[in-house]
């Protein structure tokens, strides 16, 4: 068939294709951030001072108080469990080109080997999985091949719900033994900082006082083209 007979047919089934039934859509406002634990969620979880403390920390970047962590784990926990997940797992950006995940499980069992859920605040705040393959294995010591993940509370934990189960994702970044930088949220999150750094300087030589933090955005692109599967085909 050539390019315009195919064409022809493609607008042919566009114009005579049976309507696909669509169910009504659940309301925005009830789906928006359903699955991300965010400021929203901690108001209504959290302890005004656990609160107050991560809100300053997700919108300044300030240093977070470790004994915080407590209270926002039992909090994240008892959420993500409500949300159907039964695992956890520190999402981080290796120099792989891809994402990585340290996955580990609400469950553990206690000295009677009866089954309990537990995610305590040195849970959520540091991981270890195996570094030695990144960025590229076989050039370090065995005692040199351990890699840390630890969380970034200044991106809001998510859930991903799959056929094998749902897991609360913890947004971490990767670094090596010594501290280095093993991913691609490092950098970043550094750049970001000397850029807040060099704008506030900036922007106080021209008399501002009421400075908010500078940050950059990252996302998909905002533009989405719907075309005909008979078009796509072509």
């Amino acid at each position: 068939m050539s390019m315009t007979n195919a064409r022809a047919q493609a607008v042919f089934d566009i114009l005579h294709h049976e309507p696909v039934p669509v169910k009504k859509p659940d309301a925005l406002v009830d789906i928006w951030a359903s699955d991300v634990f965010n400021l929203a969620k901690m108001e209504n979880t959290l302890s005004k001072s656990a609160f107050k403390a991560m809100k300053k920390t997700m919108e300044t970047g300030a240093p977070l108080d470790p004994s915080v962590a407590n209270d926002v784990a039992a909090a994240m926990k008892a959420w993500a469990i409500s949300r159907g997940a039964n695992y956890f797992a520190h999402v981080f950006y290796p120099l792989t080109g891809a994402s990585a995940e340290k996955h580990d499980s609400f469950i553990v069992t206690d000295s009677s080997g009866k089954a309990i859920t537990e995610f305590s605040g040195n849970l959520l705040v540091k991981g270890e999985p195996d570094g030695s393959s990144f960025p590229n294995g076989g050039i370090r010591q065995t005692n040199a091949a351990r890699g840390y993940t630890y969380w970034d509370p200044t991106s809001p934990a998510f859930i991903v719900d799959k056929p094998n189960g749902a897991t609360l994702c913890i947004p971490s970044v990767f670094v090596s033994w010594t501290g280095e930088a093993l991913d691609k949220k490092v950098p970043l999150m550094r750049s970001n900082k000397a850029m807040n750094e060099a704008a506030t300087k900036v922007l106080t030589l021209m008399g501002e006082k009421e400075i908010a933090p500078l940050n950059s955005s990252c996302g998909a692109e905002q533009e989405y083209f719907l075309i005909d599967a008979a078009f796509a085909h072509l």
